[in-house]
């Protein structure tokens, strides 16, 4: 039995993790590029090495028996602390003109972020930022990203996460400028009148808030928010929607704030920058992480004293737009 670790064949553990996880040799050797004998061989070589097996062999399948869960819980660390270490050193090795890559949803980018790009230029022109946008979890050492902008709970596996809020993020109803002045008024019942986008159940909350049973039926519901607040914008009808995705386009008055009143979509639910632990200290993630949370601020100040001065028509400010605003 295998009792020093300078023994252990550590170039079969990548092998043994797919396998594991697939629990099929053949489809573990298309994933690794590699033949079906190849694969095999590794796991041969692997258990021969430690002394005892790791799978059971059920037809095509292999499972793992506890010894190979046991591994595998270790491989995955290992390997996940391999991968950070790489991608730090890759990062830190770029030279003097370097890049952060980052994955994010399609949503927070295209009606927060991008707005915005003006002032992380100005801040850090030798920096690239180089965004991808998709509604599902990367996985980021693997594909290559350094960080990453999720919502959700904060607790995803192999990766750091940081809350970006301190409290939930309302929904609004949001109407375009020509639909606001078309209503006689904004009062829910008028509201309910009116064409709806998105989901059923929290337009029923919303009217729920307001003190009315509405069995709402929307127009149409979307997977995501940028889409029904462009539907909103072109007058289909009226969004719920978080009211920091909307705030460029409240202050441009493509959209105006109907109601004062806001239900929390879910006050566990939230944005979260995520980045690989090996990446903590890296500048550019600490650049990254400081001008978010700037850029919040300065949307939560604007967002907190536009409803303080209780204009429904205005909105928080557009960075590309103004410069010289607090």
């Amino acid at each position: 039995m295998l009792t020093s670790m300078s023994r252990l064949p550590l170039n079969t553990l990548p092998a043994f993790r797919v396998v594991a996880e697939l629990q099929n040799l053949r489809a573990a050797a298309e994933q690794l590029h590699l033949t079906h004998s190849a694969v095999s061989q590794q796991i041969r070589v692997l258990e021969t090495q430690l002394g005892f097996p790791l799978f059971e062999r059920q037809g095509r399948r292999l499972i793992l028996n506890p010894a190979g869960r046991a591994l595998l819980c270790s491989v995955r660390t290992a390997l996940a602390q391999l991968d950070d270490g790489v991608l730090a050193a890759a990062s830190v090795s770029s030279g003097a003109h370097q890049r952060i890559r980052v994955s994010m949803l399609p949503s927070f980018a295209q009606r927060w972020l991008l707005p915005r790009m003006a002032r992380w230029r100005e801040r850090h022109p030798d920096l690239t930022l180089e965004i991808e946008t998709s509604s599902h979890v990367s996985d980021l050492a693997r594909e290559g990203f350094h960080a990453g902008l999720r919502s959700g709970r904060g607790s995803w596996p192999g990766v750091l996460s940081e809350s970006l809020f301190d409290t939930p993020m309302p929904l609004v109803v949001l109407a375009s400028a020509d639909t606001a002045r078309q209503l006689a008024d904004h009062t829910p019942e008028t509201l309910a009148r009116q064409p709806l986008l998105g989901d059923k159940e929290l337009w029923r909350q919303w009217f729920a808030a307001a003190g009315l049973t509405v069995n709402a039926t929307p127009v149409a519901s979307f997977n995501d928010f940028s889409l029904m607040l462009q539907a909103a914008e072109q007058g289909l009808g009226l969004a719920l929607s978080r009211e920091l995705l909307a705030a460029d386009a409240m202050y441009a008055g493509r959209l105006v704030k109907l109601s004062p009143i806001s239900i929390d979509f879910d006050s566990t639910d939230t944005y979260h920058l995520v980045y690989p632990p090996g990446l903590r200290d890296w500048p550019p993630l600490s650049a990254l992480r400081q001008w978010i949370h700037d850029e919040l601020e300065r949307s939560r100040e604007t967002l907190v004293s536009c409803d303080a001065n209780g204009d429904a028509d205005t909105a928080v400010d557009t960075p590309s737009a103004r410069h010289d605003h607090p």
